[in-house]
């Protein structure tokens, strides 16, 4: 019964959902808000054109035991009947990263900026084409006696390839109206203002907006003017955003993924599984050639993949997932059981996250980061780990664990490496505050523990033996003789470093 139940709520075509009352009804909303929005114009087909058919795609949206379930109908277009070139062009839309986000948040929370979230309804409708493009008449719903008529879109759809690009061009187009500039290195960012003290930064991730600044009557402001562009939800201030959530305490913002996490762990069966206390083992080594069988290919790779978006808030876990990345195409058991053991420890840390704190210590707003790798560390291929973190304001905002293309032949190269790859990070990151109005011209300050590493980035030593580093390696050289990345050595012990397994 329950099943049978499931199935007259949720159709699988469109046929069994104009069959339901309830489905009928959440199809015409659909229409009605399509037609509200001005989508398109019911014409003839032109000679030489054909439609792209459209389908129906259907949601229920749950609600607690006793109150009424929310249907959901939405129209999209078969996109992949679409020809590059003839019915779109360009498709790429920018969207903010989140190492974007957790500067911006950190930024904010030090200023004690209030953070606020809008969401545009049907922001795909929103999107203007360039192109001329003709989709069907919804099944059900053809308009009588004029049957043989398609629609043209002024305005793109859901399942459009262009519709990203489109969105993201009209929105762009609107905030440059209200005097909002894009970011010239993360085109997912906008800044309006020219001081500190007037500066406003809106975070764009396709329909979701996160607007902080330091005048709160300018971001009311902002509201209003997308409120009269577009059908906007104000969400007040921020609290859940792309899966991340946002808890304010009394030392900061901390930015967490529970809800997240308890989904993972009852999606791959792990609810009821026993805590570990690290994420790998001490010193784990996994290679290609492991003994043993072959483990299920694709679960493995849901594990890892839904573990990567984890690391957005999680830097303890980024080495340990980084690792076991490495055996997607083949995982055998021991890989798995890596993978597991890492949702193992997810388990008993359910509530971590990242704290980015309040205050206002100038001196603590300066941006440093810590370098480090291991060395040959990969059984397979001998090659080197390399890591970094950055911190800004004492709020850790960017970290990377990778594996070094090179096979580094000493201690020092490969820290030189990791150094360098640190180095462009770090000044993509001075570069974003100083567009955003806030880092003074100090330079990066990044710390070491390897002084073989700072001496050659610093000065030609011993080049007979370093002439191999490829040149790409030596962008920290220039950097450092220019200023701008600052090295200074610190013991092993004290370096704040993501591989910490070895």
């Amino acid at each position: 019964m329950h099943f049978t139940l499931y199935a007259s709520v949720e159709p699988i075509n469109v046929e069994e959902a104009l069959q339901e009352p309830q489905w009928i009804q959440a199809m015409k909303e659909e229409l009605s808000s399509i037609k509200k929005n001005h989508t398109w114009d019911l014409v003839n087909l032109p000679k030489r054109k054909r439609p792209t058919a459209v389908k129906w795609v259907f949601k229920v949206k749950k609600k607690p035991k006793g109150k009424v379930v929310k249907h959901k109908a939405r129209l999209a277009a078969k996109g992949f009947l679409l020809r590059e070139g003839v019915d779109y062009g360009e498709i790429f839309a920018p969207v903010a990263r989140i190492e974007k986000i957790r500067l911006v948040v950190a930024i904010a929370g030090l200023r004690r900026w209030s953070m606020h979230q809008l969401d545009v309804k049907s922001d795909f409708l929103n999107g203007l084409l360039e192109e001329d493009v003709f989709v069907d008449q919804p099944p059900g719903f053809q308009v009588d006696g004029q049957e043989d008529k398609v629609y043209k879109l002024k305005k793109a759809l859901y399942g459009l390839k262009k519709a990203p690009r489109a969105w993201n061009k009209n929105i762009d187009g609107v905030l440059n109206q209200i005097g909002f500039g894009k970011c010239i290195s993360e085109h997912g960012v906008y800044i309006k203002g020219e001081t500190t003290a007037d500066v406003t930064l809106l975070c764009l991730f396709v329909d979701d907006l996160l607007i902080t600044g330091s005048n709160m009557s300018e971001i009311n402001k902002v509201k209003q003017l997308f409120m009269k562009q577009f059908e906007m939800t104000d969400l007040g201030q921020v609290s859940y955003f792309l899966g991340i959530e946002f808890k304010e305490t009394e030392a900061g913002v901390v930015m967490h993924q529970s809800k997240y996490v308890a989904d993972l762990l009852v999606k791959f069966q792990m609810s009821n599984c026993n805590p570990a206390t690290t994420p790998a083992k001490t010193r784990l080594l996994l290679s290609l050639n492991d003994e043993g069988e072959l483990a299920d290919a694709t679960l493995y790779r849901q594990i890892v993949g839904s573990l990567r978006y984890l690391c957005n808030t999680r830097p303890d876990i980024a080495y340990s997932v980084g690792i076991i990345s490495r055996f997607m195409k083949a995982p055998k058991i021991s890989h798995m059981m890596a993978a597991k053991r890492i949702l193992r420890y997810v388990k008993g840390t359910t509530d971590y996250g990242v704290l980015l704190p309040f205050g206002q210590n100038e001196l603590n707003q300066n941006l440093f980061g810590y370098t480090d790798s291991d060395w040959r560390r990969d059984k397979d291929d001998r090659k080197s780990t390399a890591t970094y973190v950055f911190m800004y304001g004492g709020a850790l905002i960017s970290w990377s664990s990778k594996k070094e293309d090179p096979v580094a032949s000493s201690t020092c190269e490969a820290e030189y490496i990791a150094a360098s790859l640190g180095a462009c990070q770090g000044l993509w990151l001075r570069k974003m505050l100083k567009e955003m109005k806030i880092q003074k011209k100090e330079p990066v300050c990044l710390l070491i523990d390897n002084k073989s590493a700072i001496s050659l980035a610093k000065n030609p030593v011993d080049h007979g033996n370093n002439k191999h580093i490829d040149t790409r390696y030596h962008f920290i050289k220039d950097k450092v003789n220019k200023g701008k990345i600052k090295l200074i050595y610190c013991k092993s012990e004290d370096n704040v470093y993501l591989n910490n397994n070895y």
